[in-house]
């Protein structure tokens, strides 16, 4: 019996995550969406809020089209600041979020949630150097020798790491870094 793959679709566009399968969020299989039933090629691997174990189980068309979120009443990622209703639904529950070493934070500016570009360590950061600001923005607190230590050490596949994001008005690039 020869099983056929699932023939891919082209990805739905996420305004707030241009690039999930570059993060990982979304990576290539055959799973069956708990959501459609379909298996389209793709899985969301990224973190899903939810009374039910849906990692590894939705398909982005599902979390696009905001299906994922209203069946099971689920969201991907968590906003802090103060964002238009019609925003923060598009964030929380029909973009992929991505993993943290703690929450996961999406970041705000000019009034709209910025784009998430992906995990990023001191030497990524080094052509971003407004994010790197906002990142020593972050640590005023910490005296400058430690927390130049801090950024410094700042790795895309350990900790601590780096979350890089893109204003989609201004362009300004922002980071926030966390570890366990």
């Amino acid at each position: 019996m020869i099983r056929s793959l699932p023939v891919r679709e082209p990805l739905p566009v996420f305004p707030y995550h241009p690039d999930p399968v570059a993060t990982g969020a979304i990576v290539q299989s055959d799973t069956e969406c708990s959501c459609c039933g379909r298996a389209r090629g793709y899985i969301y691997a990224g973190p899903v809020y939810a009374a039910e174990n849906l990692r590894d189980r939705l398909c982005p068309w599902c979390i696009a089209d905001g299906s994922a979120a209203d069946r099971f009443e689920a969201q991907f990622t968590d906003v802090v600041d103060d964002v238009p209703m019609d925003r923060l639904f598009a964030i929380t529950q029909r973009t992929p979020g991505f993993s943290g070493w703690q929450q996961e934070r999406w970041l705000i500016h000019c009034a709209d949630g910025a784009a998430f570009l992906g995990p990023a360590g001191a030497a990524e950061l080094a052509a971003y150097p407004d994010a790197s600001a906002s990142l020593r923005q972050e640590l005023t607190s910490w005296p400058k020798p430690q927390a130049e230590q801090y950024l410094n050490a700042l790795t895309r596949d350990g900790q601590p790491t780096a979350y890089l994001f893109q204003c989609r008005a201004c362009g300004t690039h922002l980071a926030y870094a966390d570890a366990t």
